[in-house]
């Protein structure tokens, strides 16, 4: 295999290729940013009082909007803010979304990415670096994400550990639906021996060999039992749980886990 170097092309500099330019490749491939296989839902979107958004785009799996702002060169004091601000706006006009901001621009300098880092502490805000590539005749465009969501903390951190017991998810339950979960840790212990449940107020964690290792929780309902699996959203896993039949609800982003609803006839041997 024969490597190739590759020269860097200022988009800011070039006669031909502008933000009009790297704005309809992002729209006809979301998947340049690297946040996952977007869909659009509108370009140069009119904002109330303000300019134009240049992007909105969606996650189909889930209720997350990203306000994104593309800018060639260098990041500066305007487009942060104009960042911030259509942000605000989608998030007042539809608060039934979930909105991230997401600045695009070919530097992202470290002044800058201080102050962004800041903001990123009380606003969810992604900043990307795209710069584009030369090899040989062909150009290539090339995504770094510099600054990403703030990670958020585990459910065992936010929600005390309120102790309870068997009996306590069989009220909440009936007895067919705890079967299931039952059924689920027979074969988590057949891959990962030593598992058990910890009942707590509000969801079944699990423990290995004593200590709390939570990478699925349970919920128990009187008609089936929410499954949340701890996994990396993929388009792979995803299809194979749809292939098998497994009743698959909105990924949950802000936690990093899978929802499966698995009722009587759920294919639990097939997850």
């Amino acid at each position: 295999m024969r490597l190739v170097k590759a020269t860097r092309v200022s988009l800011k500099a070039h006669p031909h290729l502008n933000e009009k330019w790297l704005q309809e490749r992002i729209v006809e491939d979301p998947t340049l940013l690297g946040l996952g296989d977007l869909a659009v839902k509108d370009v140069e979107r009119r904002q109330p009082r303000a300019g134009r958004l240049d992007l909105l785009l969606s996650d189909p799996d889930s209720n997350r909007r990203y306000e994104v702002e593309i800018q060639l060169g260098a990041t500066d004091e305007a487009h942060i803010i104009r960042t911030i601000e259509y942000w605000d706006i989608e998030k007042s006009r539809y608060p039934q979304y979930e909105h991230v901001a997401v600045i695009v621009a070919e530097d992202i300098t470290s002044r800058f990415l201080n102050v962004i880092s800041l903001l990123n502490k009380t606003i969810p805000l992604i900043a990307i670096q795209m710069q584009a590539l030369q090899v040989g005749e062909a150009l290539t465009l090339h995504a770094t994400t510099v600054l990403d969501l703030t990670s958020l903390g585990t459910e065992e951190e936010d929600e005390p550990g309120q102790a309870t017991d068997r009996s306590y998810w069989v009220g909440k339950g009936t007895p067919e639906t705890i079967a299931i979960a039952d059924e689920l840790l027979e074969l988590i212990n057949e891959i990962t021996p030593g598992m058990a449940f910890k009942y707590n107020k509000f969801y079944i964690g699990l423990t290995r060999n004593g200590v709390v290792d939570n990478f699925i929780t349970l919920r128990i309902r009187k008609d089936f039992v929410l499954a949340e699996p701890r996994i990396p959203r993929t388009e792979e896993l995803t299809a194979m749980l749809d292939e098998a039949g497994v009743d698959r609800m909105d990924y949950d982003s802000q936690w990093g886990r899978y929802r499966l609803r698995l009722s009587l006839d759920a294919p639990i041997r097939l997850m």
